[in-house]
């Protein structure tokens, strides 16, 4: 009776405040660390350590978001987000990476475009729209803009 009826909802996994866990973790929903955890970290969905978080993994997850502290690798696909508590000591693999002041980062980043994004031609050599005199205006407005 129960097996016909499987739940198909992806339920959060949580590692609460003063539990400590030891090992490879997969997850297909979010996860969320207030307690500490040692080992890598593979979640298809996103990954949050809470204020009161420790990590000691590499973490690979959509999204994630620092509040407590980490010491491993992350890669992600998505936005790697470093709150005014958290501290990461380790090497980034992301697409965006926000980092709040008083967030700490320790270690190595390499940003990574989206796929979708490798086709566009940047904007800044894009031609100028404006011809004659007020491209030259603005060509001195810029230069005087990144000059001080």
């Amino acid at each position: 009776m129960f097996k016909d009826h499987k739940r198909l909802a992806a339920t959060d996994t949580l590692i609460g405040q003063g539990t400590i866990s030891e090992g490879r973790l997969i997850c297909e929903a979010s996860l969320r660390i207030e307690g500490e955890h040692r080992g890598d970290i593979e979640c298809k969905a996103d990954v949050i350590i809470g204020e009161c978080g420790l990590a000691r993994s590499n973490i690979t997850a959509r999204d994630i978001t620092i509040a407590g502290k980490v010491f491993g690798d992350i890669v992600t696909k998505g936005r790697l987000i470093i709150t005014s508590s958290g501290t990461l000591t380790g090497a980034i693999t992301t697409q965006t990476l926000i980092i709040q002041d008083g967030g700490k980062l320790n270690g190595n980043c390499y940003m990574e475009q989206a796929a979708d994004s490798k086709n566009r031609v940047p904007v800044e050599s894009d031609p100028p729209h404006i011809t004659g005199k007020e491209t030259v205006i603005k060509e001195s407005k810029e230069k005087s803009r990144q000059a001080g």
